[in-house]
């Protein structure tokens, strides 16, 4: 009797499917990926590309983007909605930037440029084989996406629609290398949306490196950016690896990007488009395998249209864009934030997590949250140092006037949402009448301070003139 009766079965050999009309092409690229124990198929077409994705799994579709009957584009297309669990990447010409934007668009997991560079080529196979053996041969399942992150990474809370709509976008770009740009007010969450793409994605065994853009002097950047080799500039006593490279194999996240120097700018975009680096001082470049995503809480658009930002960058980063919605406009959620927050802060400060009662929770949906979840996290942490053992009590919160900074909300038009108050129609009552006395006594003293400058108050409250003009109004203030 064999001894290796119960041993598992292999798995089966990854396939990899080589669409191009080029036979020399698709000879050097199936003896490369045979180096690395793959198998491959060949098409020359359209028509027989889609023949063999009809017949067959595979684990990666490689295209050209000229095809005797179309282009890859086409193909692109249909394998998203034929096939959305088999990655495809495009194979450019030198230069293309356009196309292969489009082709990320369109869902592409990366794109490859010729003359093919073998070393890129490879680690863009392997990266793509990694998110096959994630789902092989299945559908494509948003939830089980997302459950694939680490124990220990952090979770996006919240069961409104716009919180389901961005754990489904997220699952979706997890299975692509194009570049991400994640919009949304400070506070909101964005590097957590970072981190989540990350997790789930095929580079969740590589590093992520976050860089905070705004925080390091423009004189450093270039060198902590891109790392420099000894003697290049007084100072450098040593070779330093920069955090691109930091980043090999995993994921460059680069926060409040709007604060990069336009001379650094430039360097990002060759990063991005030529997948190359080159360090202060030395004379090649390098190549470099990393995704890159980026944040801000600015709108680019209008950097762009005012010269601060370059357009060919913004093109390259914002590929596909991910908004992260206010805290205001899912507050339902914010019970199930505030509960989750009050149980971690409470265990690192070695205490009972409190409960929150019905006047200060309905105070938190009625607040409007100009800090965001940032915000929300302050004030609880603050509330439990103030807090009576065992409850928080409204006044623990010390929310400020509600207005929310940069928007005209209407204060009278914030709903409360009725599952998550257990108070009375009476008590809801007091609590607004004692939320619209502390807006007006703020109000008054903001007017106070400015001699009655409406527009000097806007500012020193934090919202806009023609927010403040309604509540006086609304308010009755003479």
């Amino acid at each position: 009797m064999s001894t290796y009766q119960n041993a598992e079965p292999m798995p089966p050999t990854p396939v990899v499917l080589i669409v191009d009309d080029e036979p020399d092409l698709i000879e050097l690229v199936s003896l490369t990926l045979a180096r690395m124990n793959l198998a491959t198929a060949a098409a020359s077409d359209l028509a027989g590309a889609r023949a063999l994705l009809a017949a067959q799994h595979f684990a990666l579709c490689l295209t050209d983007m000229r095809l005797p009957d179309g282009d890859g584009l086409d193909l692109v297309g249909y394998i998203q909605e034929r096939h959305p669990e088999t990655p495809v990447a495009v194979i450019t010409a030198h230069g293309n930037v356009e196309s292969a934007v489009r082709a990320l668009k369109l869902g592409a997991f990366d794109f490859v440029s010729k003359p093919l560079d073998l070393g890129v080529l490879r680690k863009l196979v392997a990266t793509a084989v990694k998110l096959g053996r994630r789902n092989p041969g299945g559908t494509v399942d948003e939830t089980a996406e997302l459950a694939v992150s680490p124990a220990s990474a952090p979770r996006l809370m919240g069961q409104s629609s716009q919180m389901a709509a961005l754990r489904e976008l997220i699952a979706r770009v997890s299975r692509s290398q194009a570049p991400v740009h994640i919009t949304g007010e400070s506070g909101t969450g964005k590097e957590l949306v970072a981190r989540l793409i990350h997790d789930t994605g095929a580079r969740a065994e590589g590093p992520f490196v976050p860089v905070n853009c705004g925080a390091i002097p423009s004189e450093l950047m270039e060198s902590e950016l891109f790392g420099h080799k000894r003697g290049s500039f007084t100072g450098a006593v040593a070779d330093k690896k920069g955090l691109v490279q930091t980043a090999e194999g995993g994921t460059l996240f680069l926060d409040e990007v709007a604060d990069l120097p336009l001379h650094m700018q430039v360097k990002l975009l060759r990063v991005i488009q030529e997948k190359t680096v080159r360090p202060i001082g030395e004379q090649r470049e390098m190549p470099t395998d990393v995704r890159v995503l980026s944040a801000t809480h600015k709108s680019l658009a209008d950097l762009v249209s005012q010269g601060r930002f370059r357009e060919d960058l913004y093109y390259r980063i914002n590929v596909i864009e991910i908004r992260v919605p206010a805290l205001r406009d899912h507050a339902d959620d914010i019970p199930e934030l505030a509960a989750a927050m009050l149980r971690r802060l409470s265990a690192r400060l070695g205490v009972a997590a409190p409960e929150i009662s019905s006047e200060a929770r309905a105070a938190l949906q009625y607040y409007l949250f100009p800090g965001n979840v940032r915000e929300l996290e302050n004030i609880l942490e603050r509330a439990i140092a103030l807090s009576a053992p065992g409850i928080i009590a409204l006044e623990d919160l010390q929310l400020r006037p509600n207005v929310a900074s940069g928007t005209d909300v209407e204060i009278s038009k914030v709903p409360i949402a009725e599952a998550a108050v257990s108070t009375s129609a009476e008590s809801v009552s007091a609590l607004g009448d004692q939320l619209e006395h502390m807006e007006r006594e703020a109000i008054i003293k903001a007017l106070e301070q400015t001699r009655y400058n409406k527009t000097a108050a806007a500012r020193l409250l934090g919202m806009s003139f023609r927010a403040l003009r309604y509540r006086v109004k609304k308010l009755g203030i003479e």
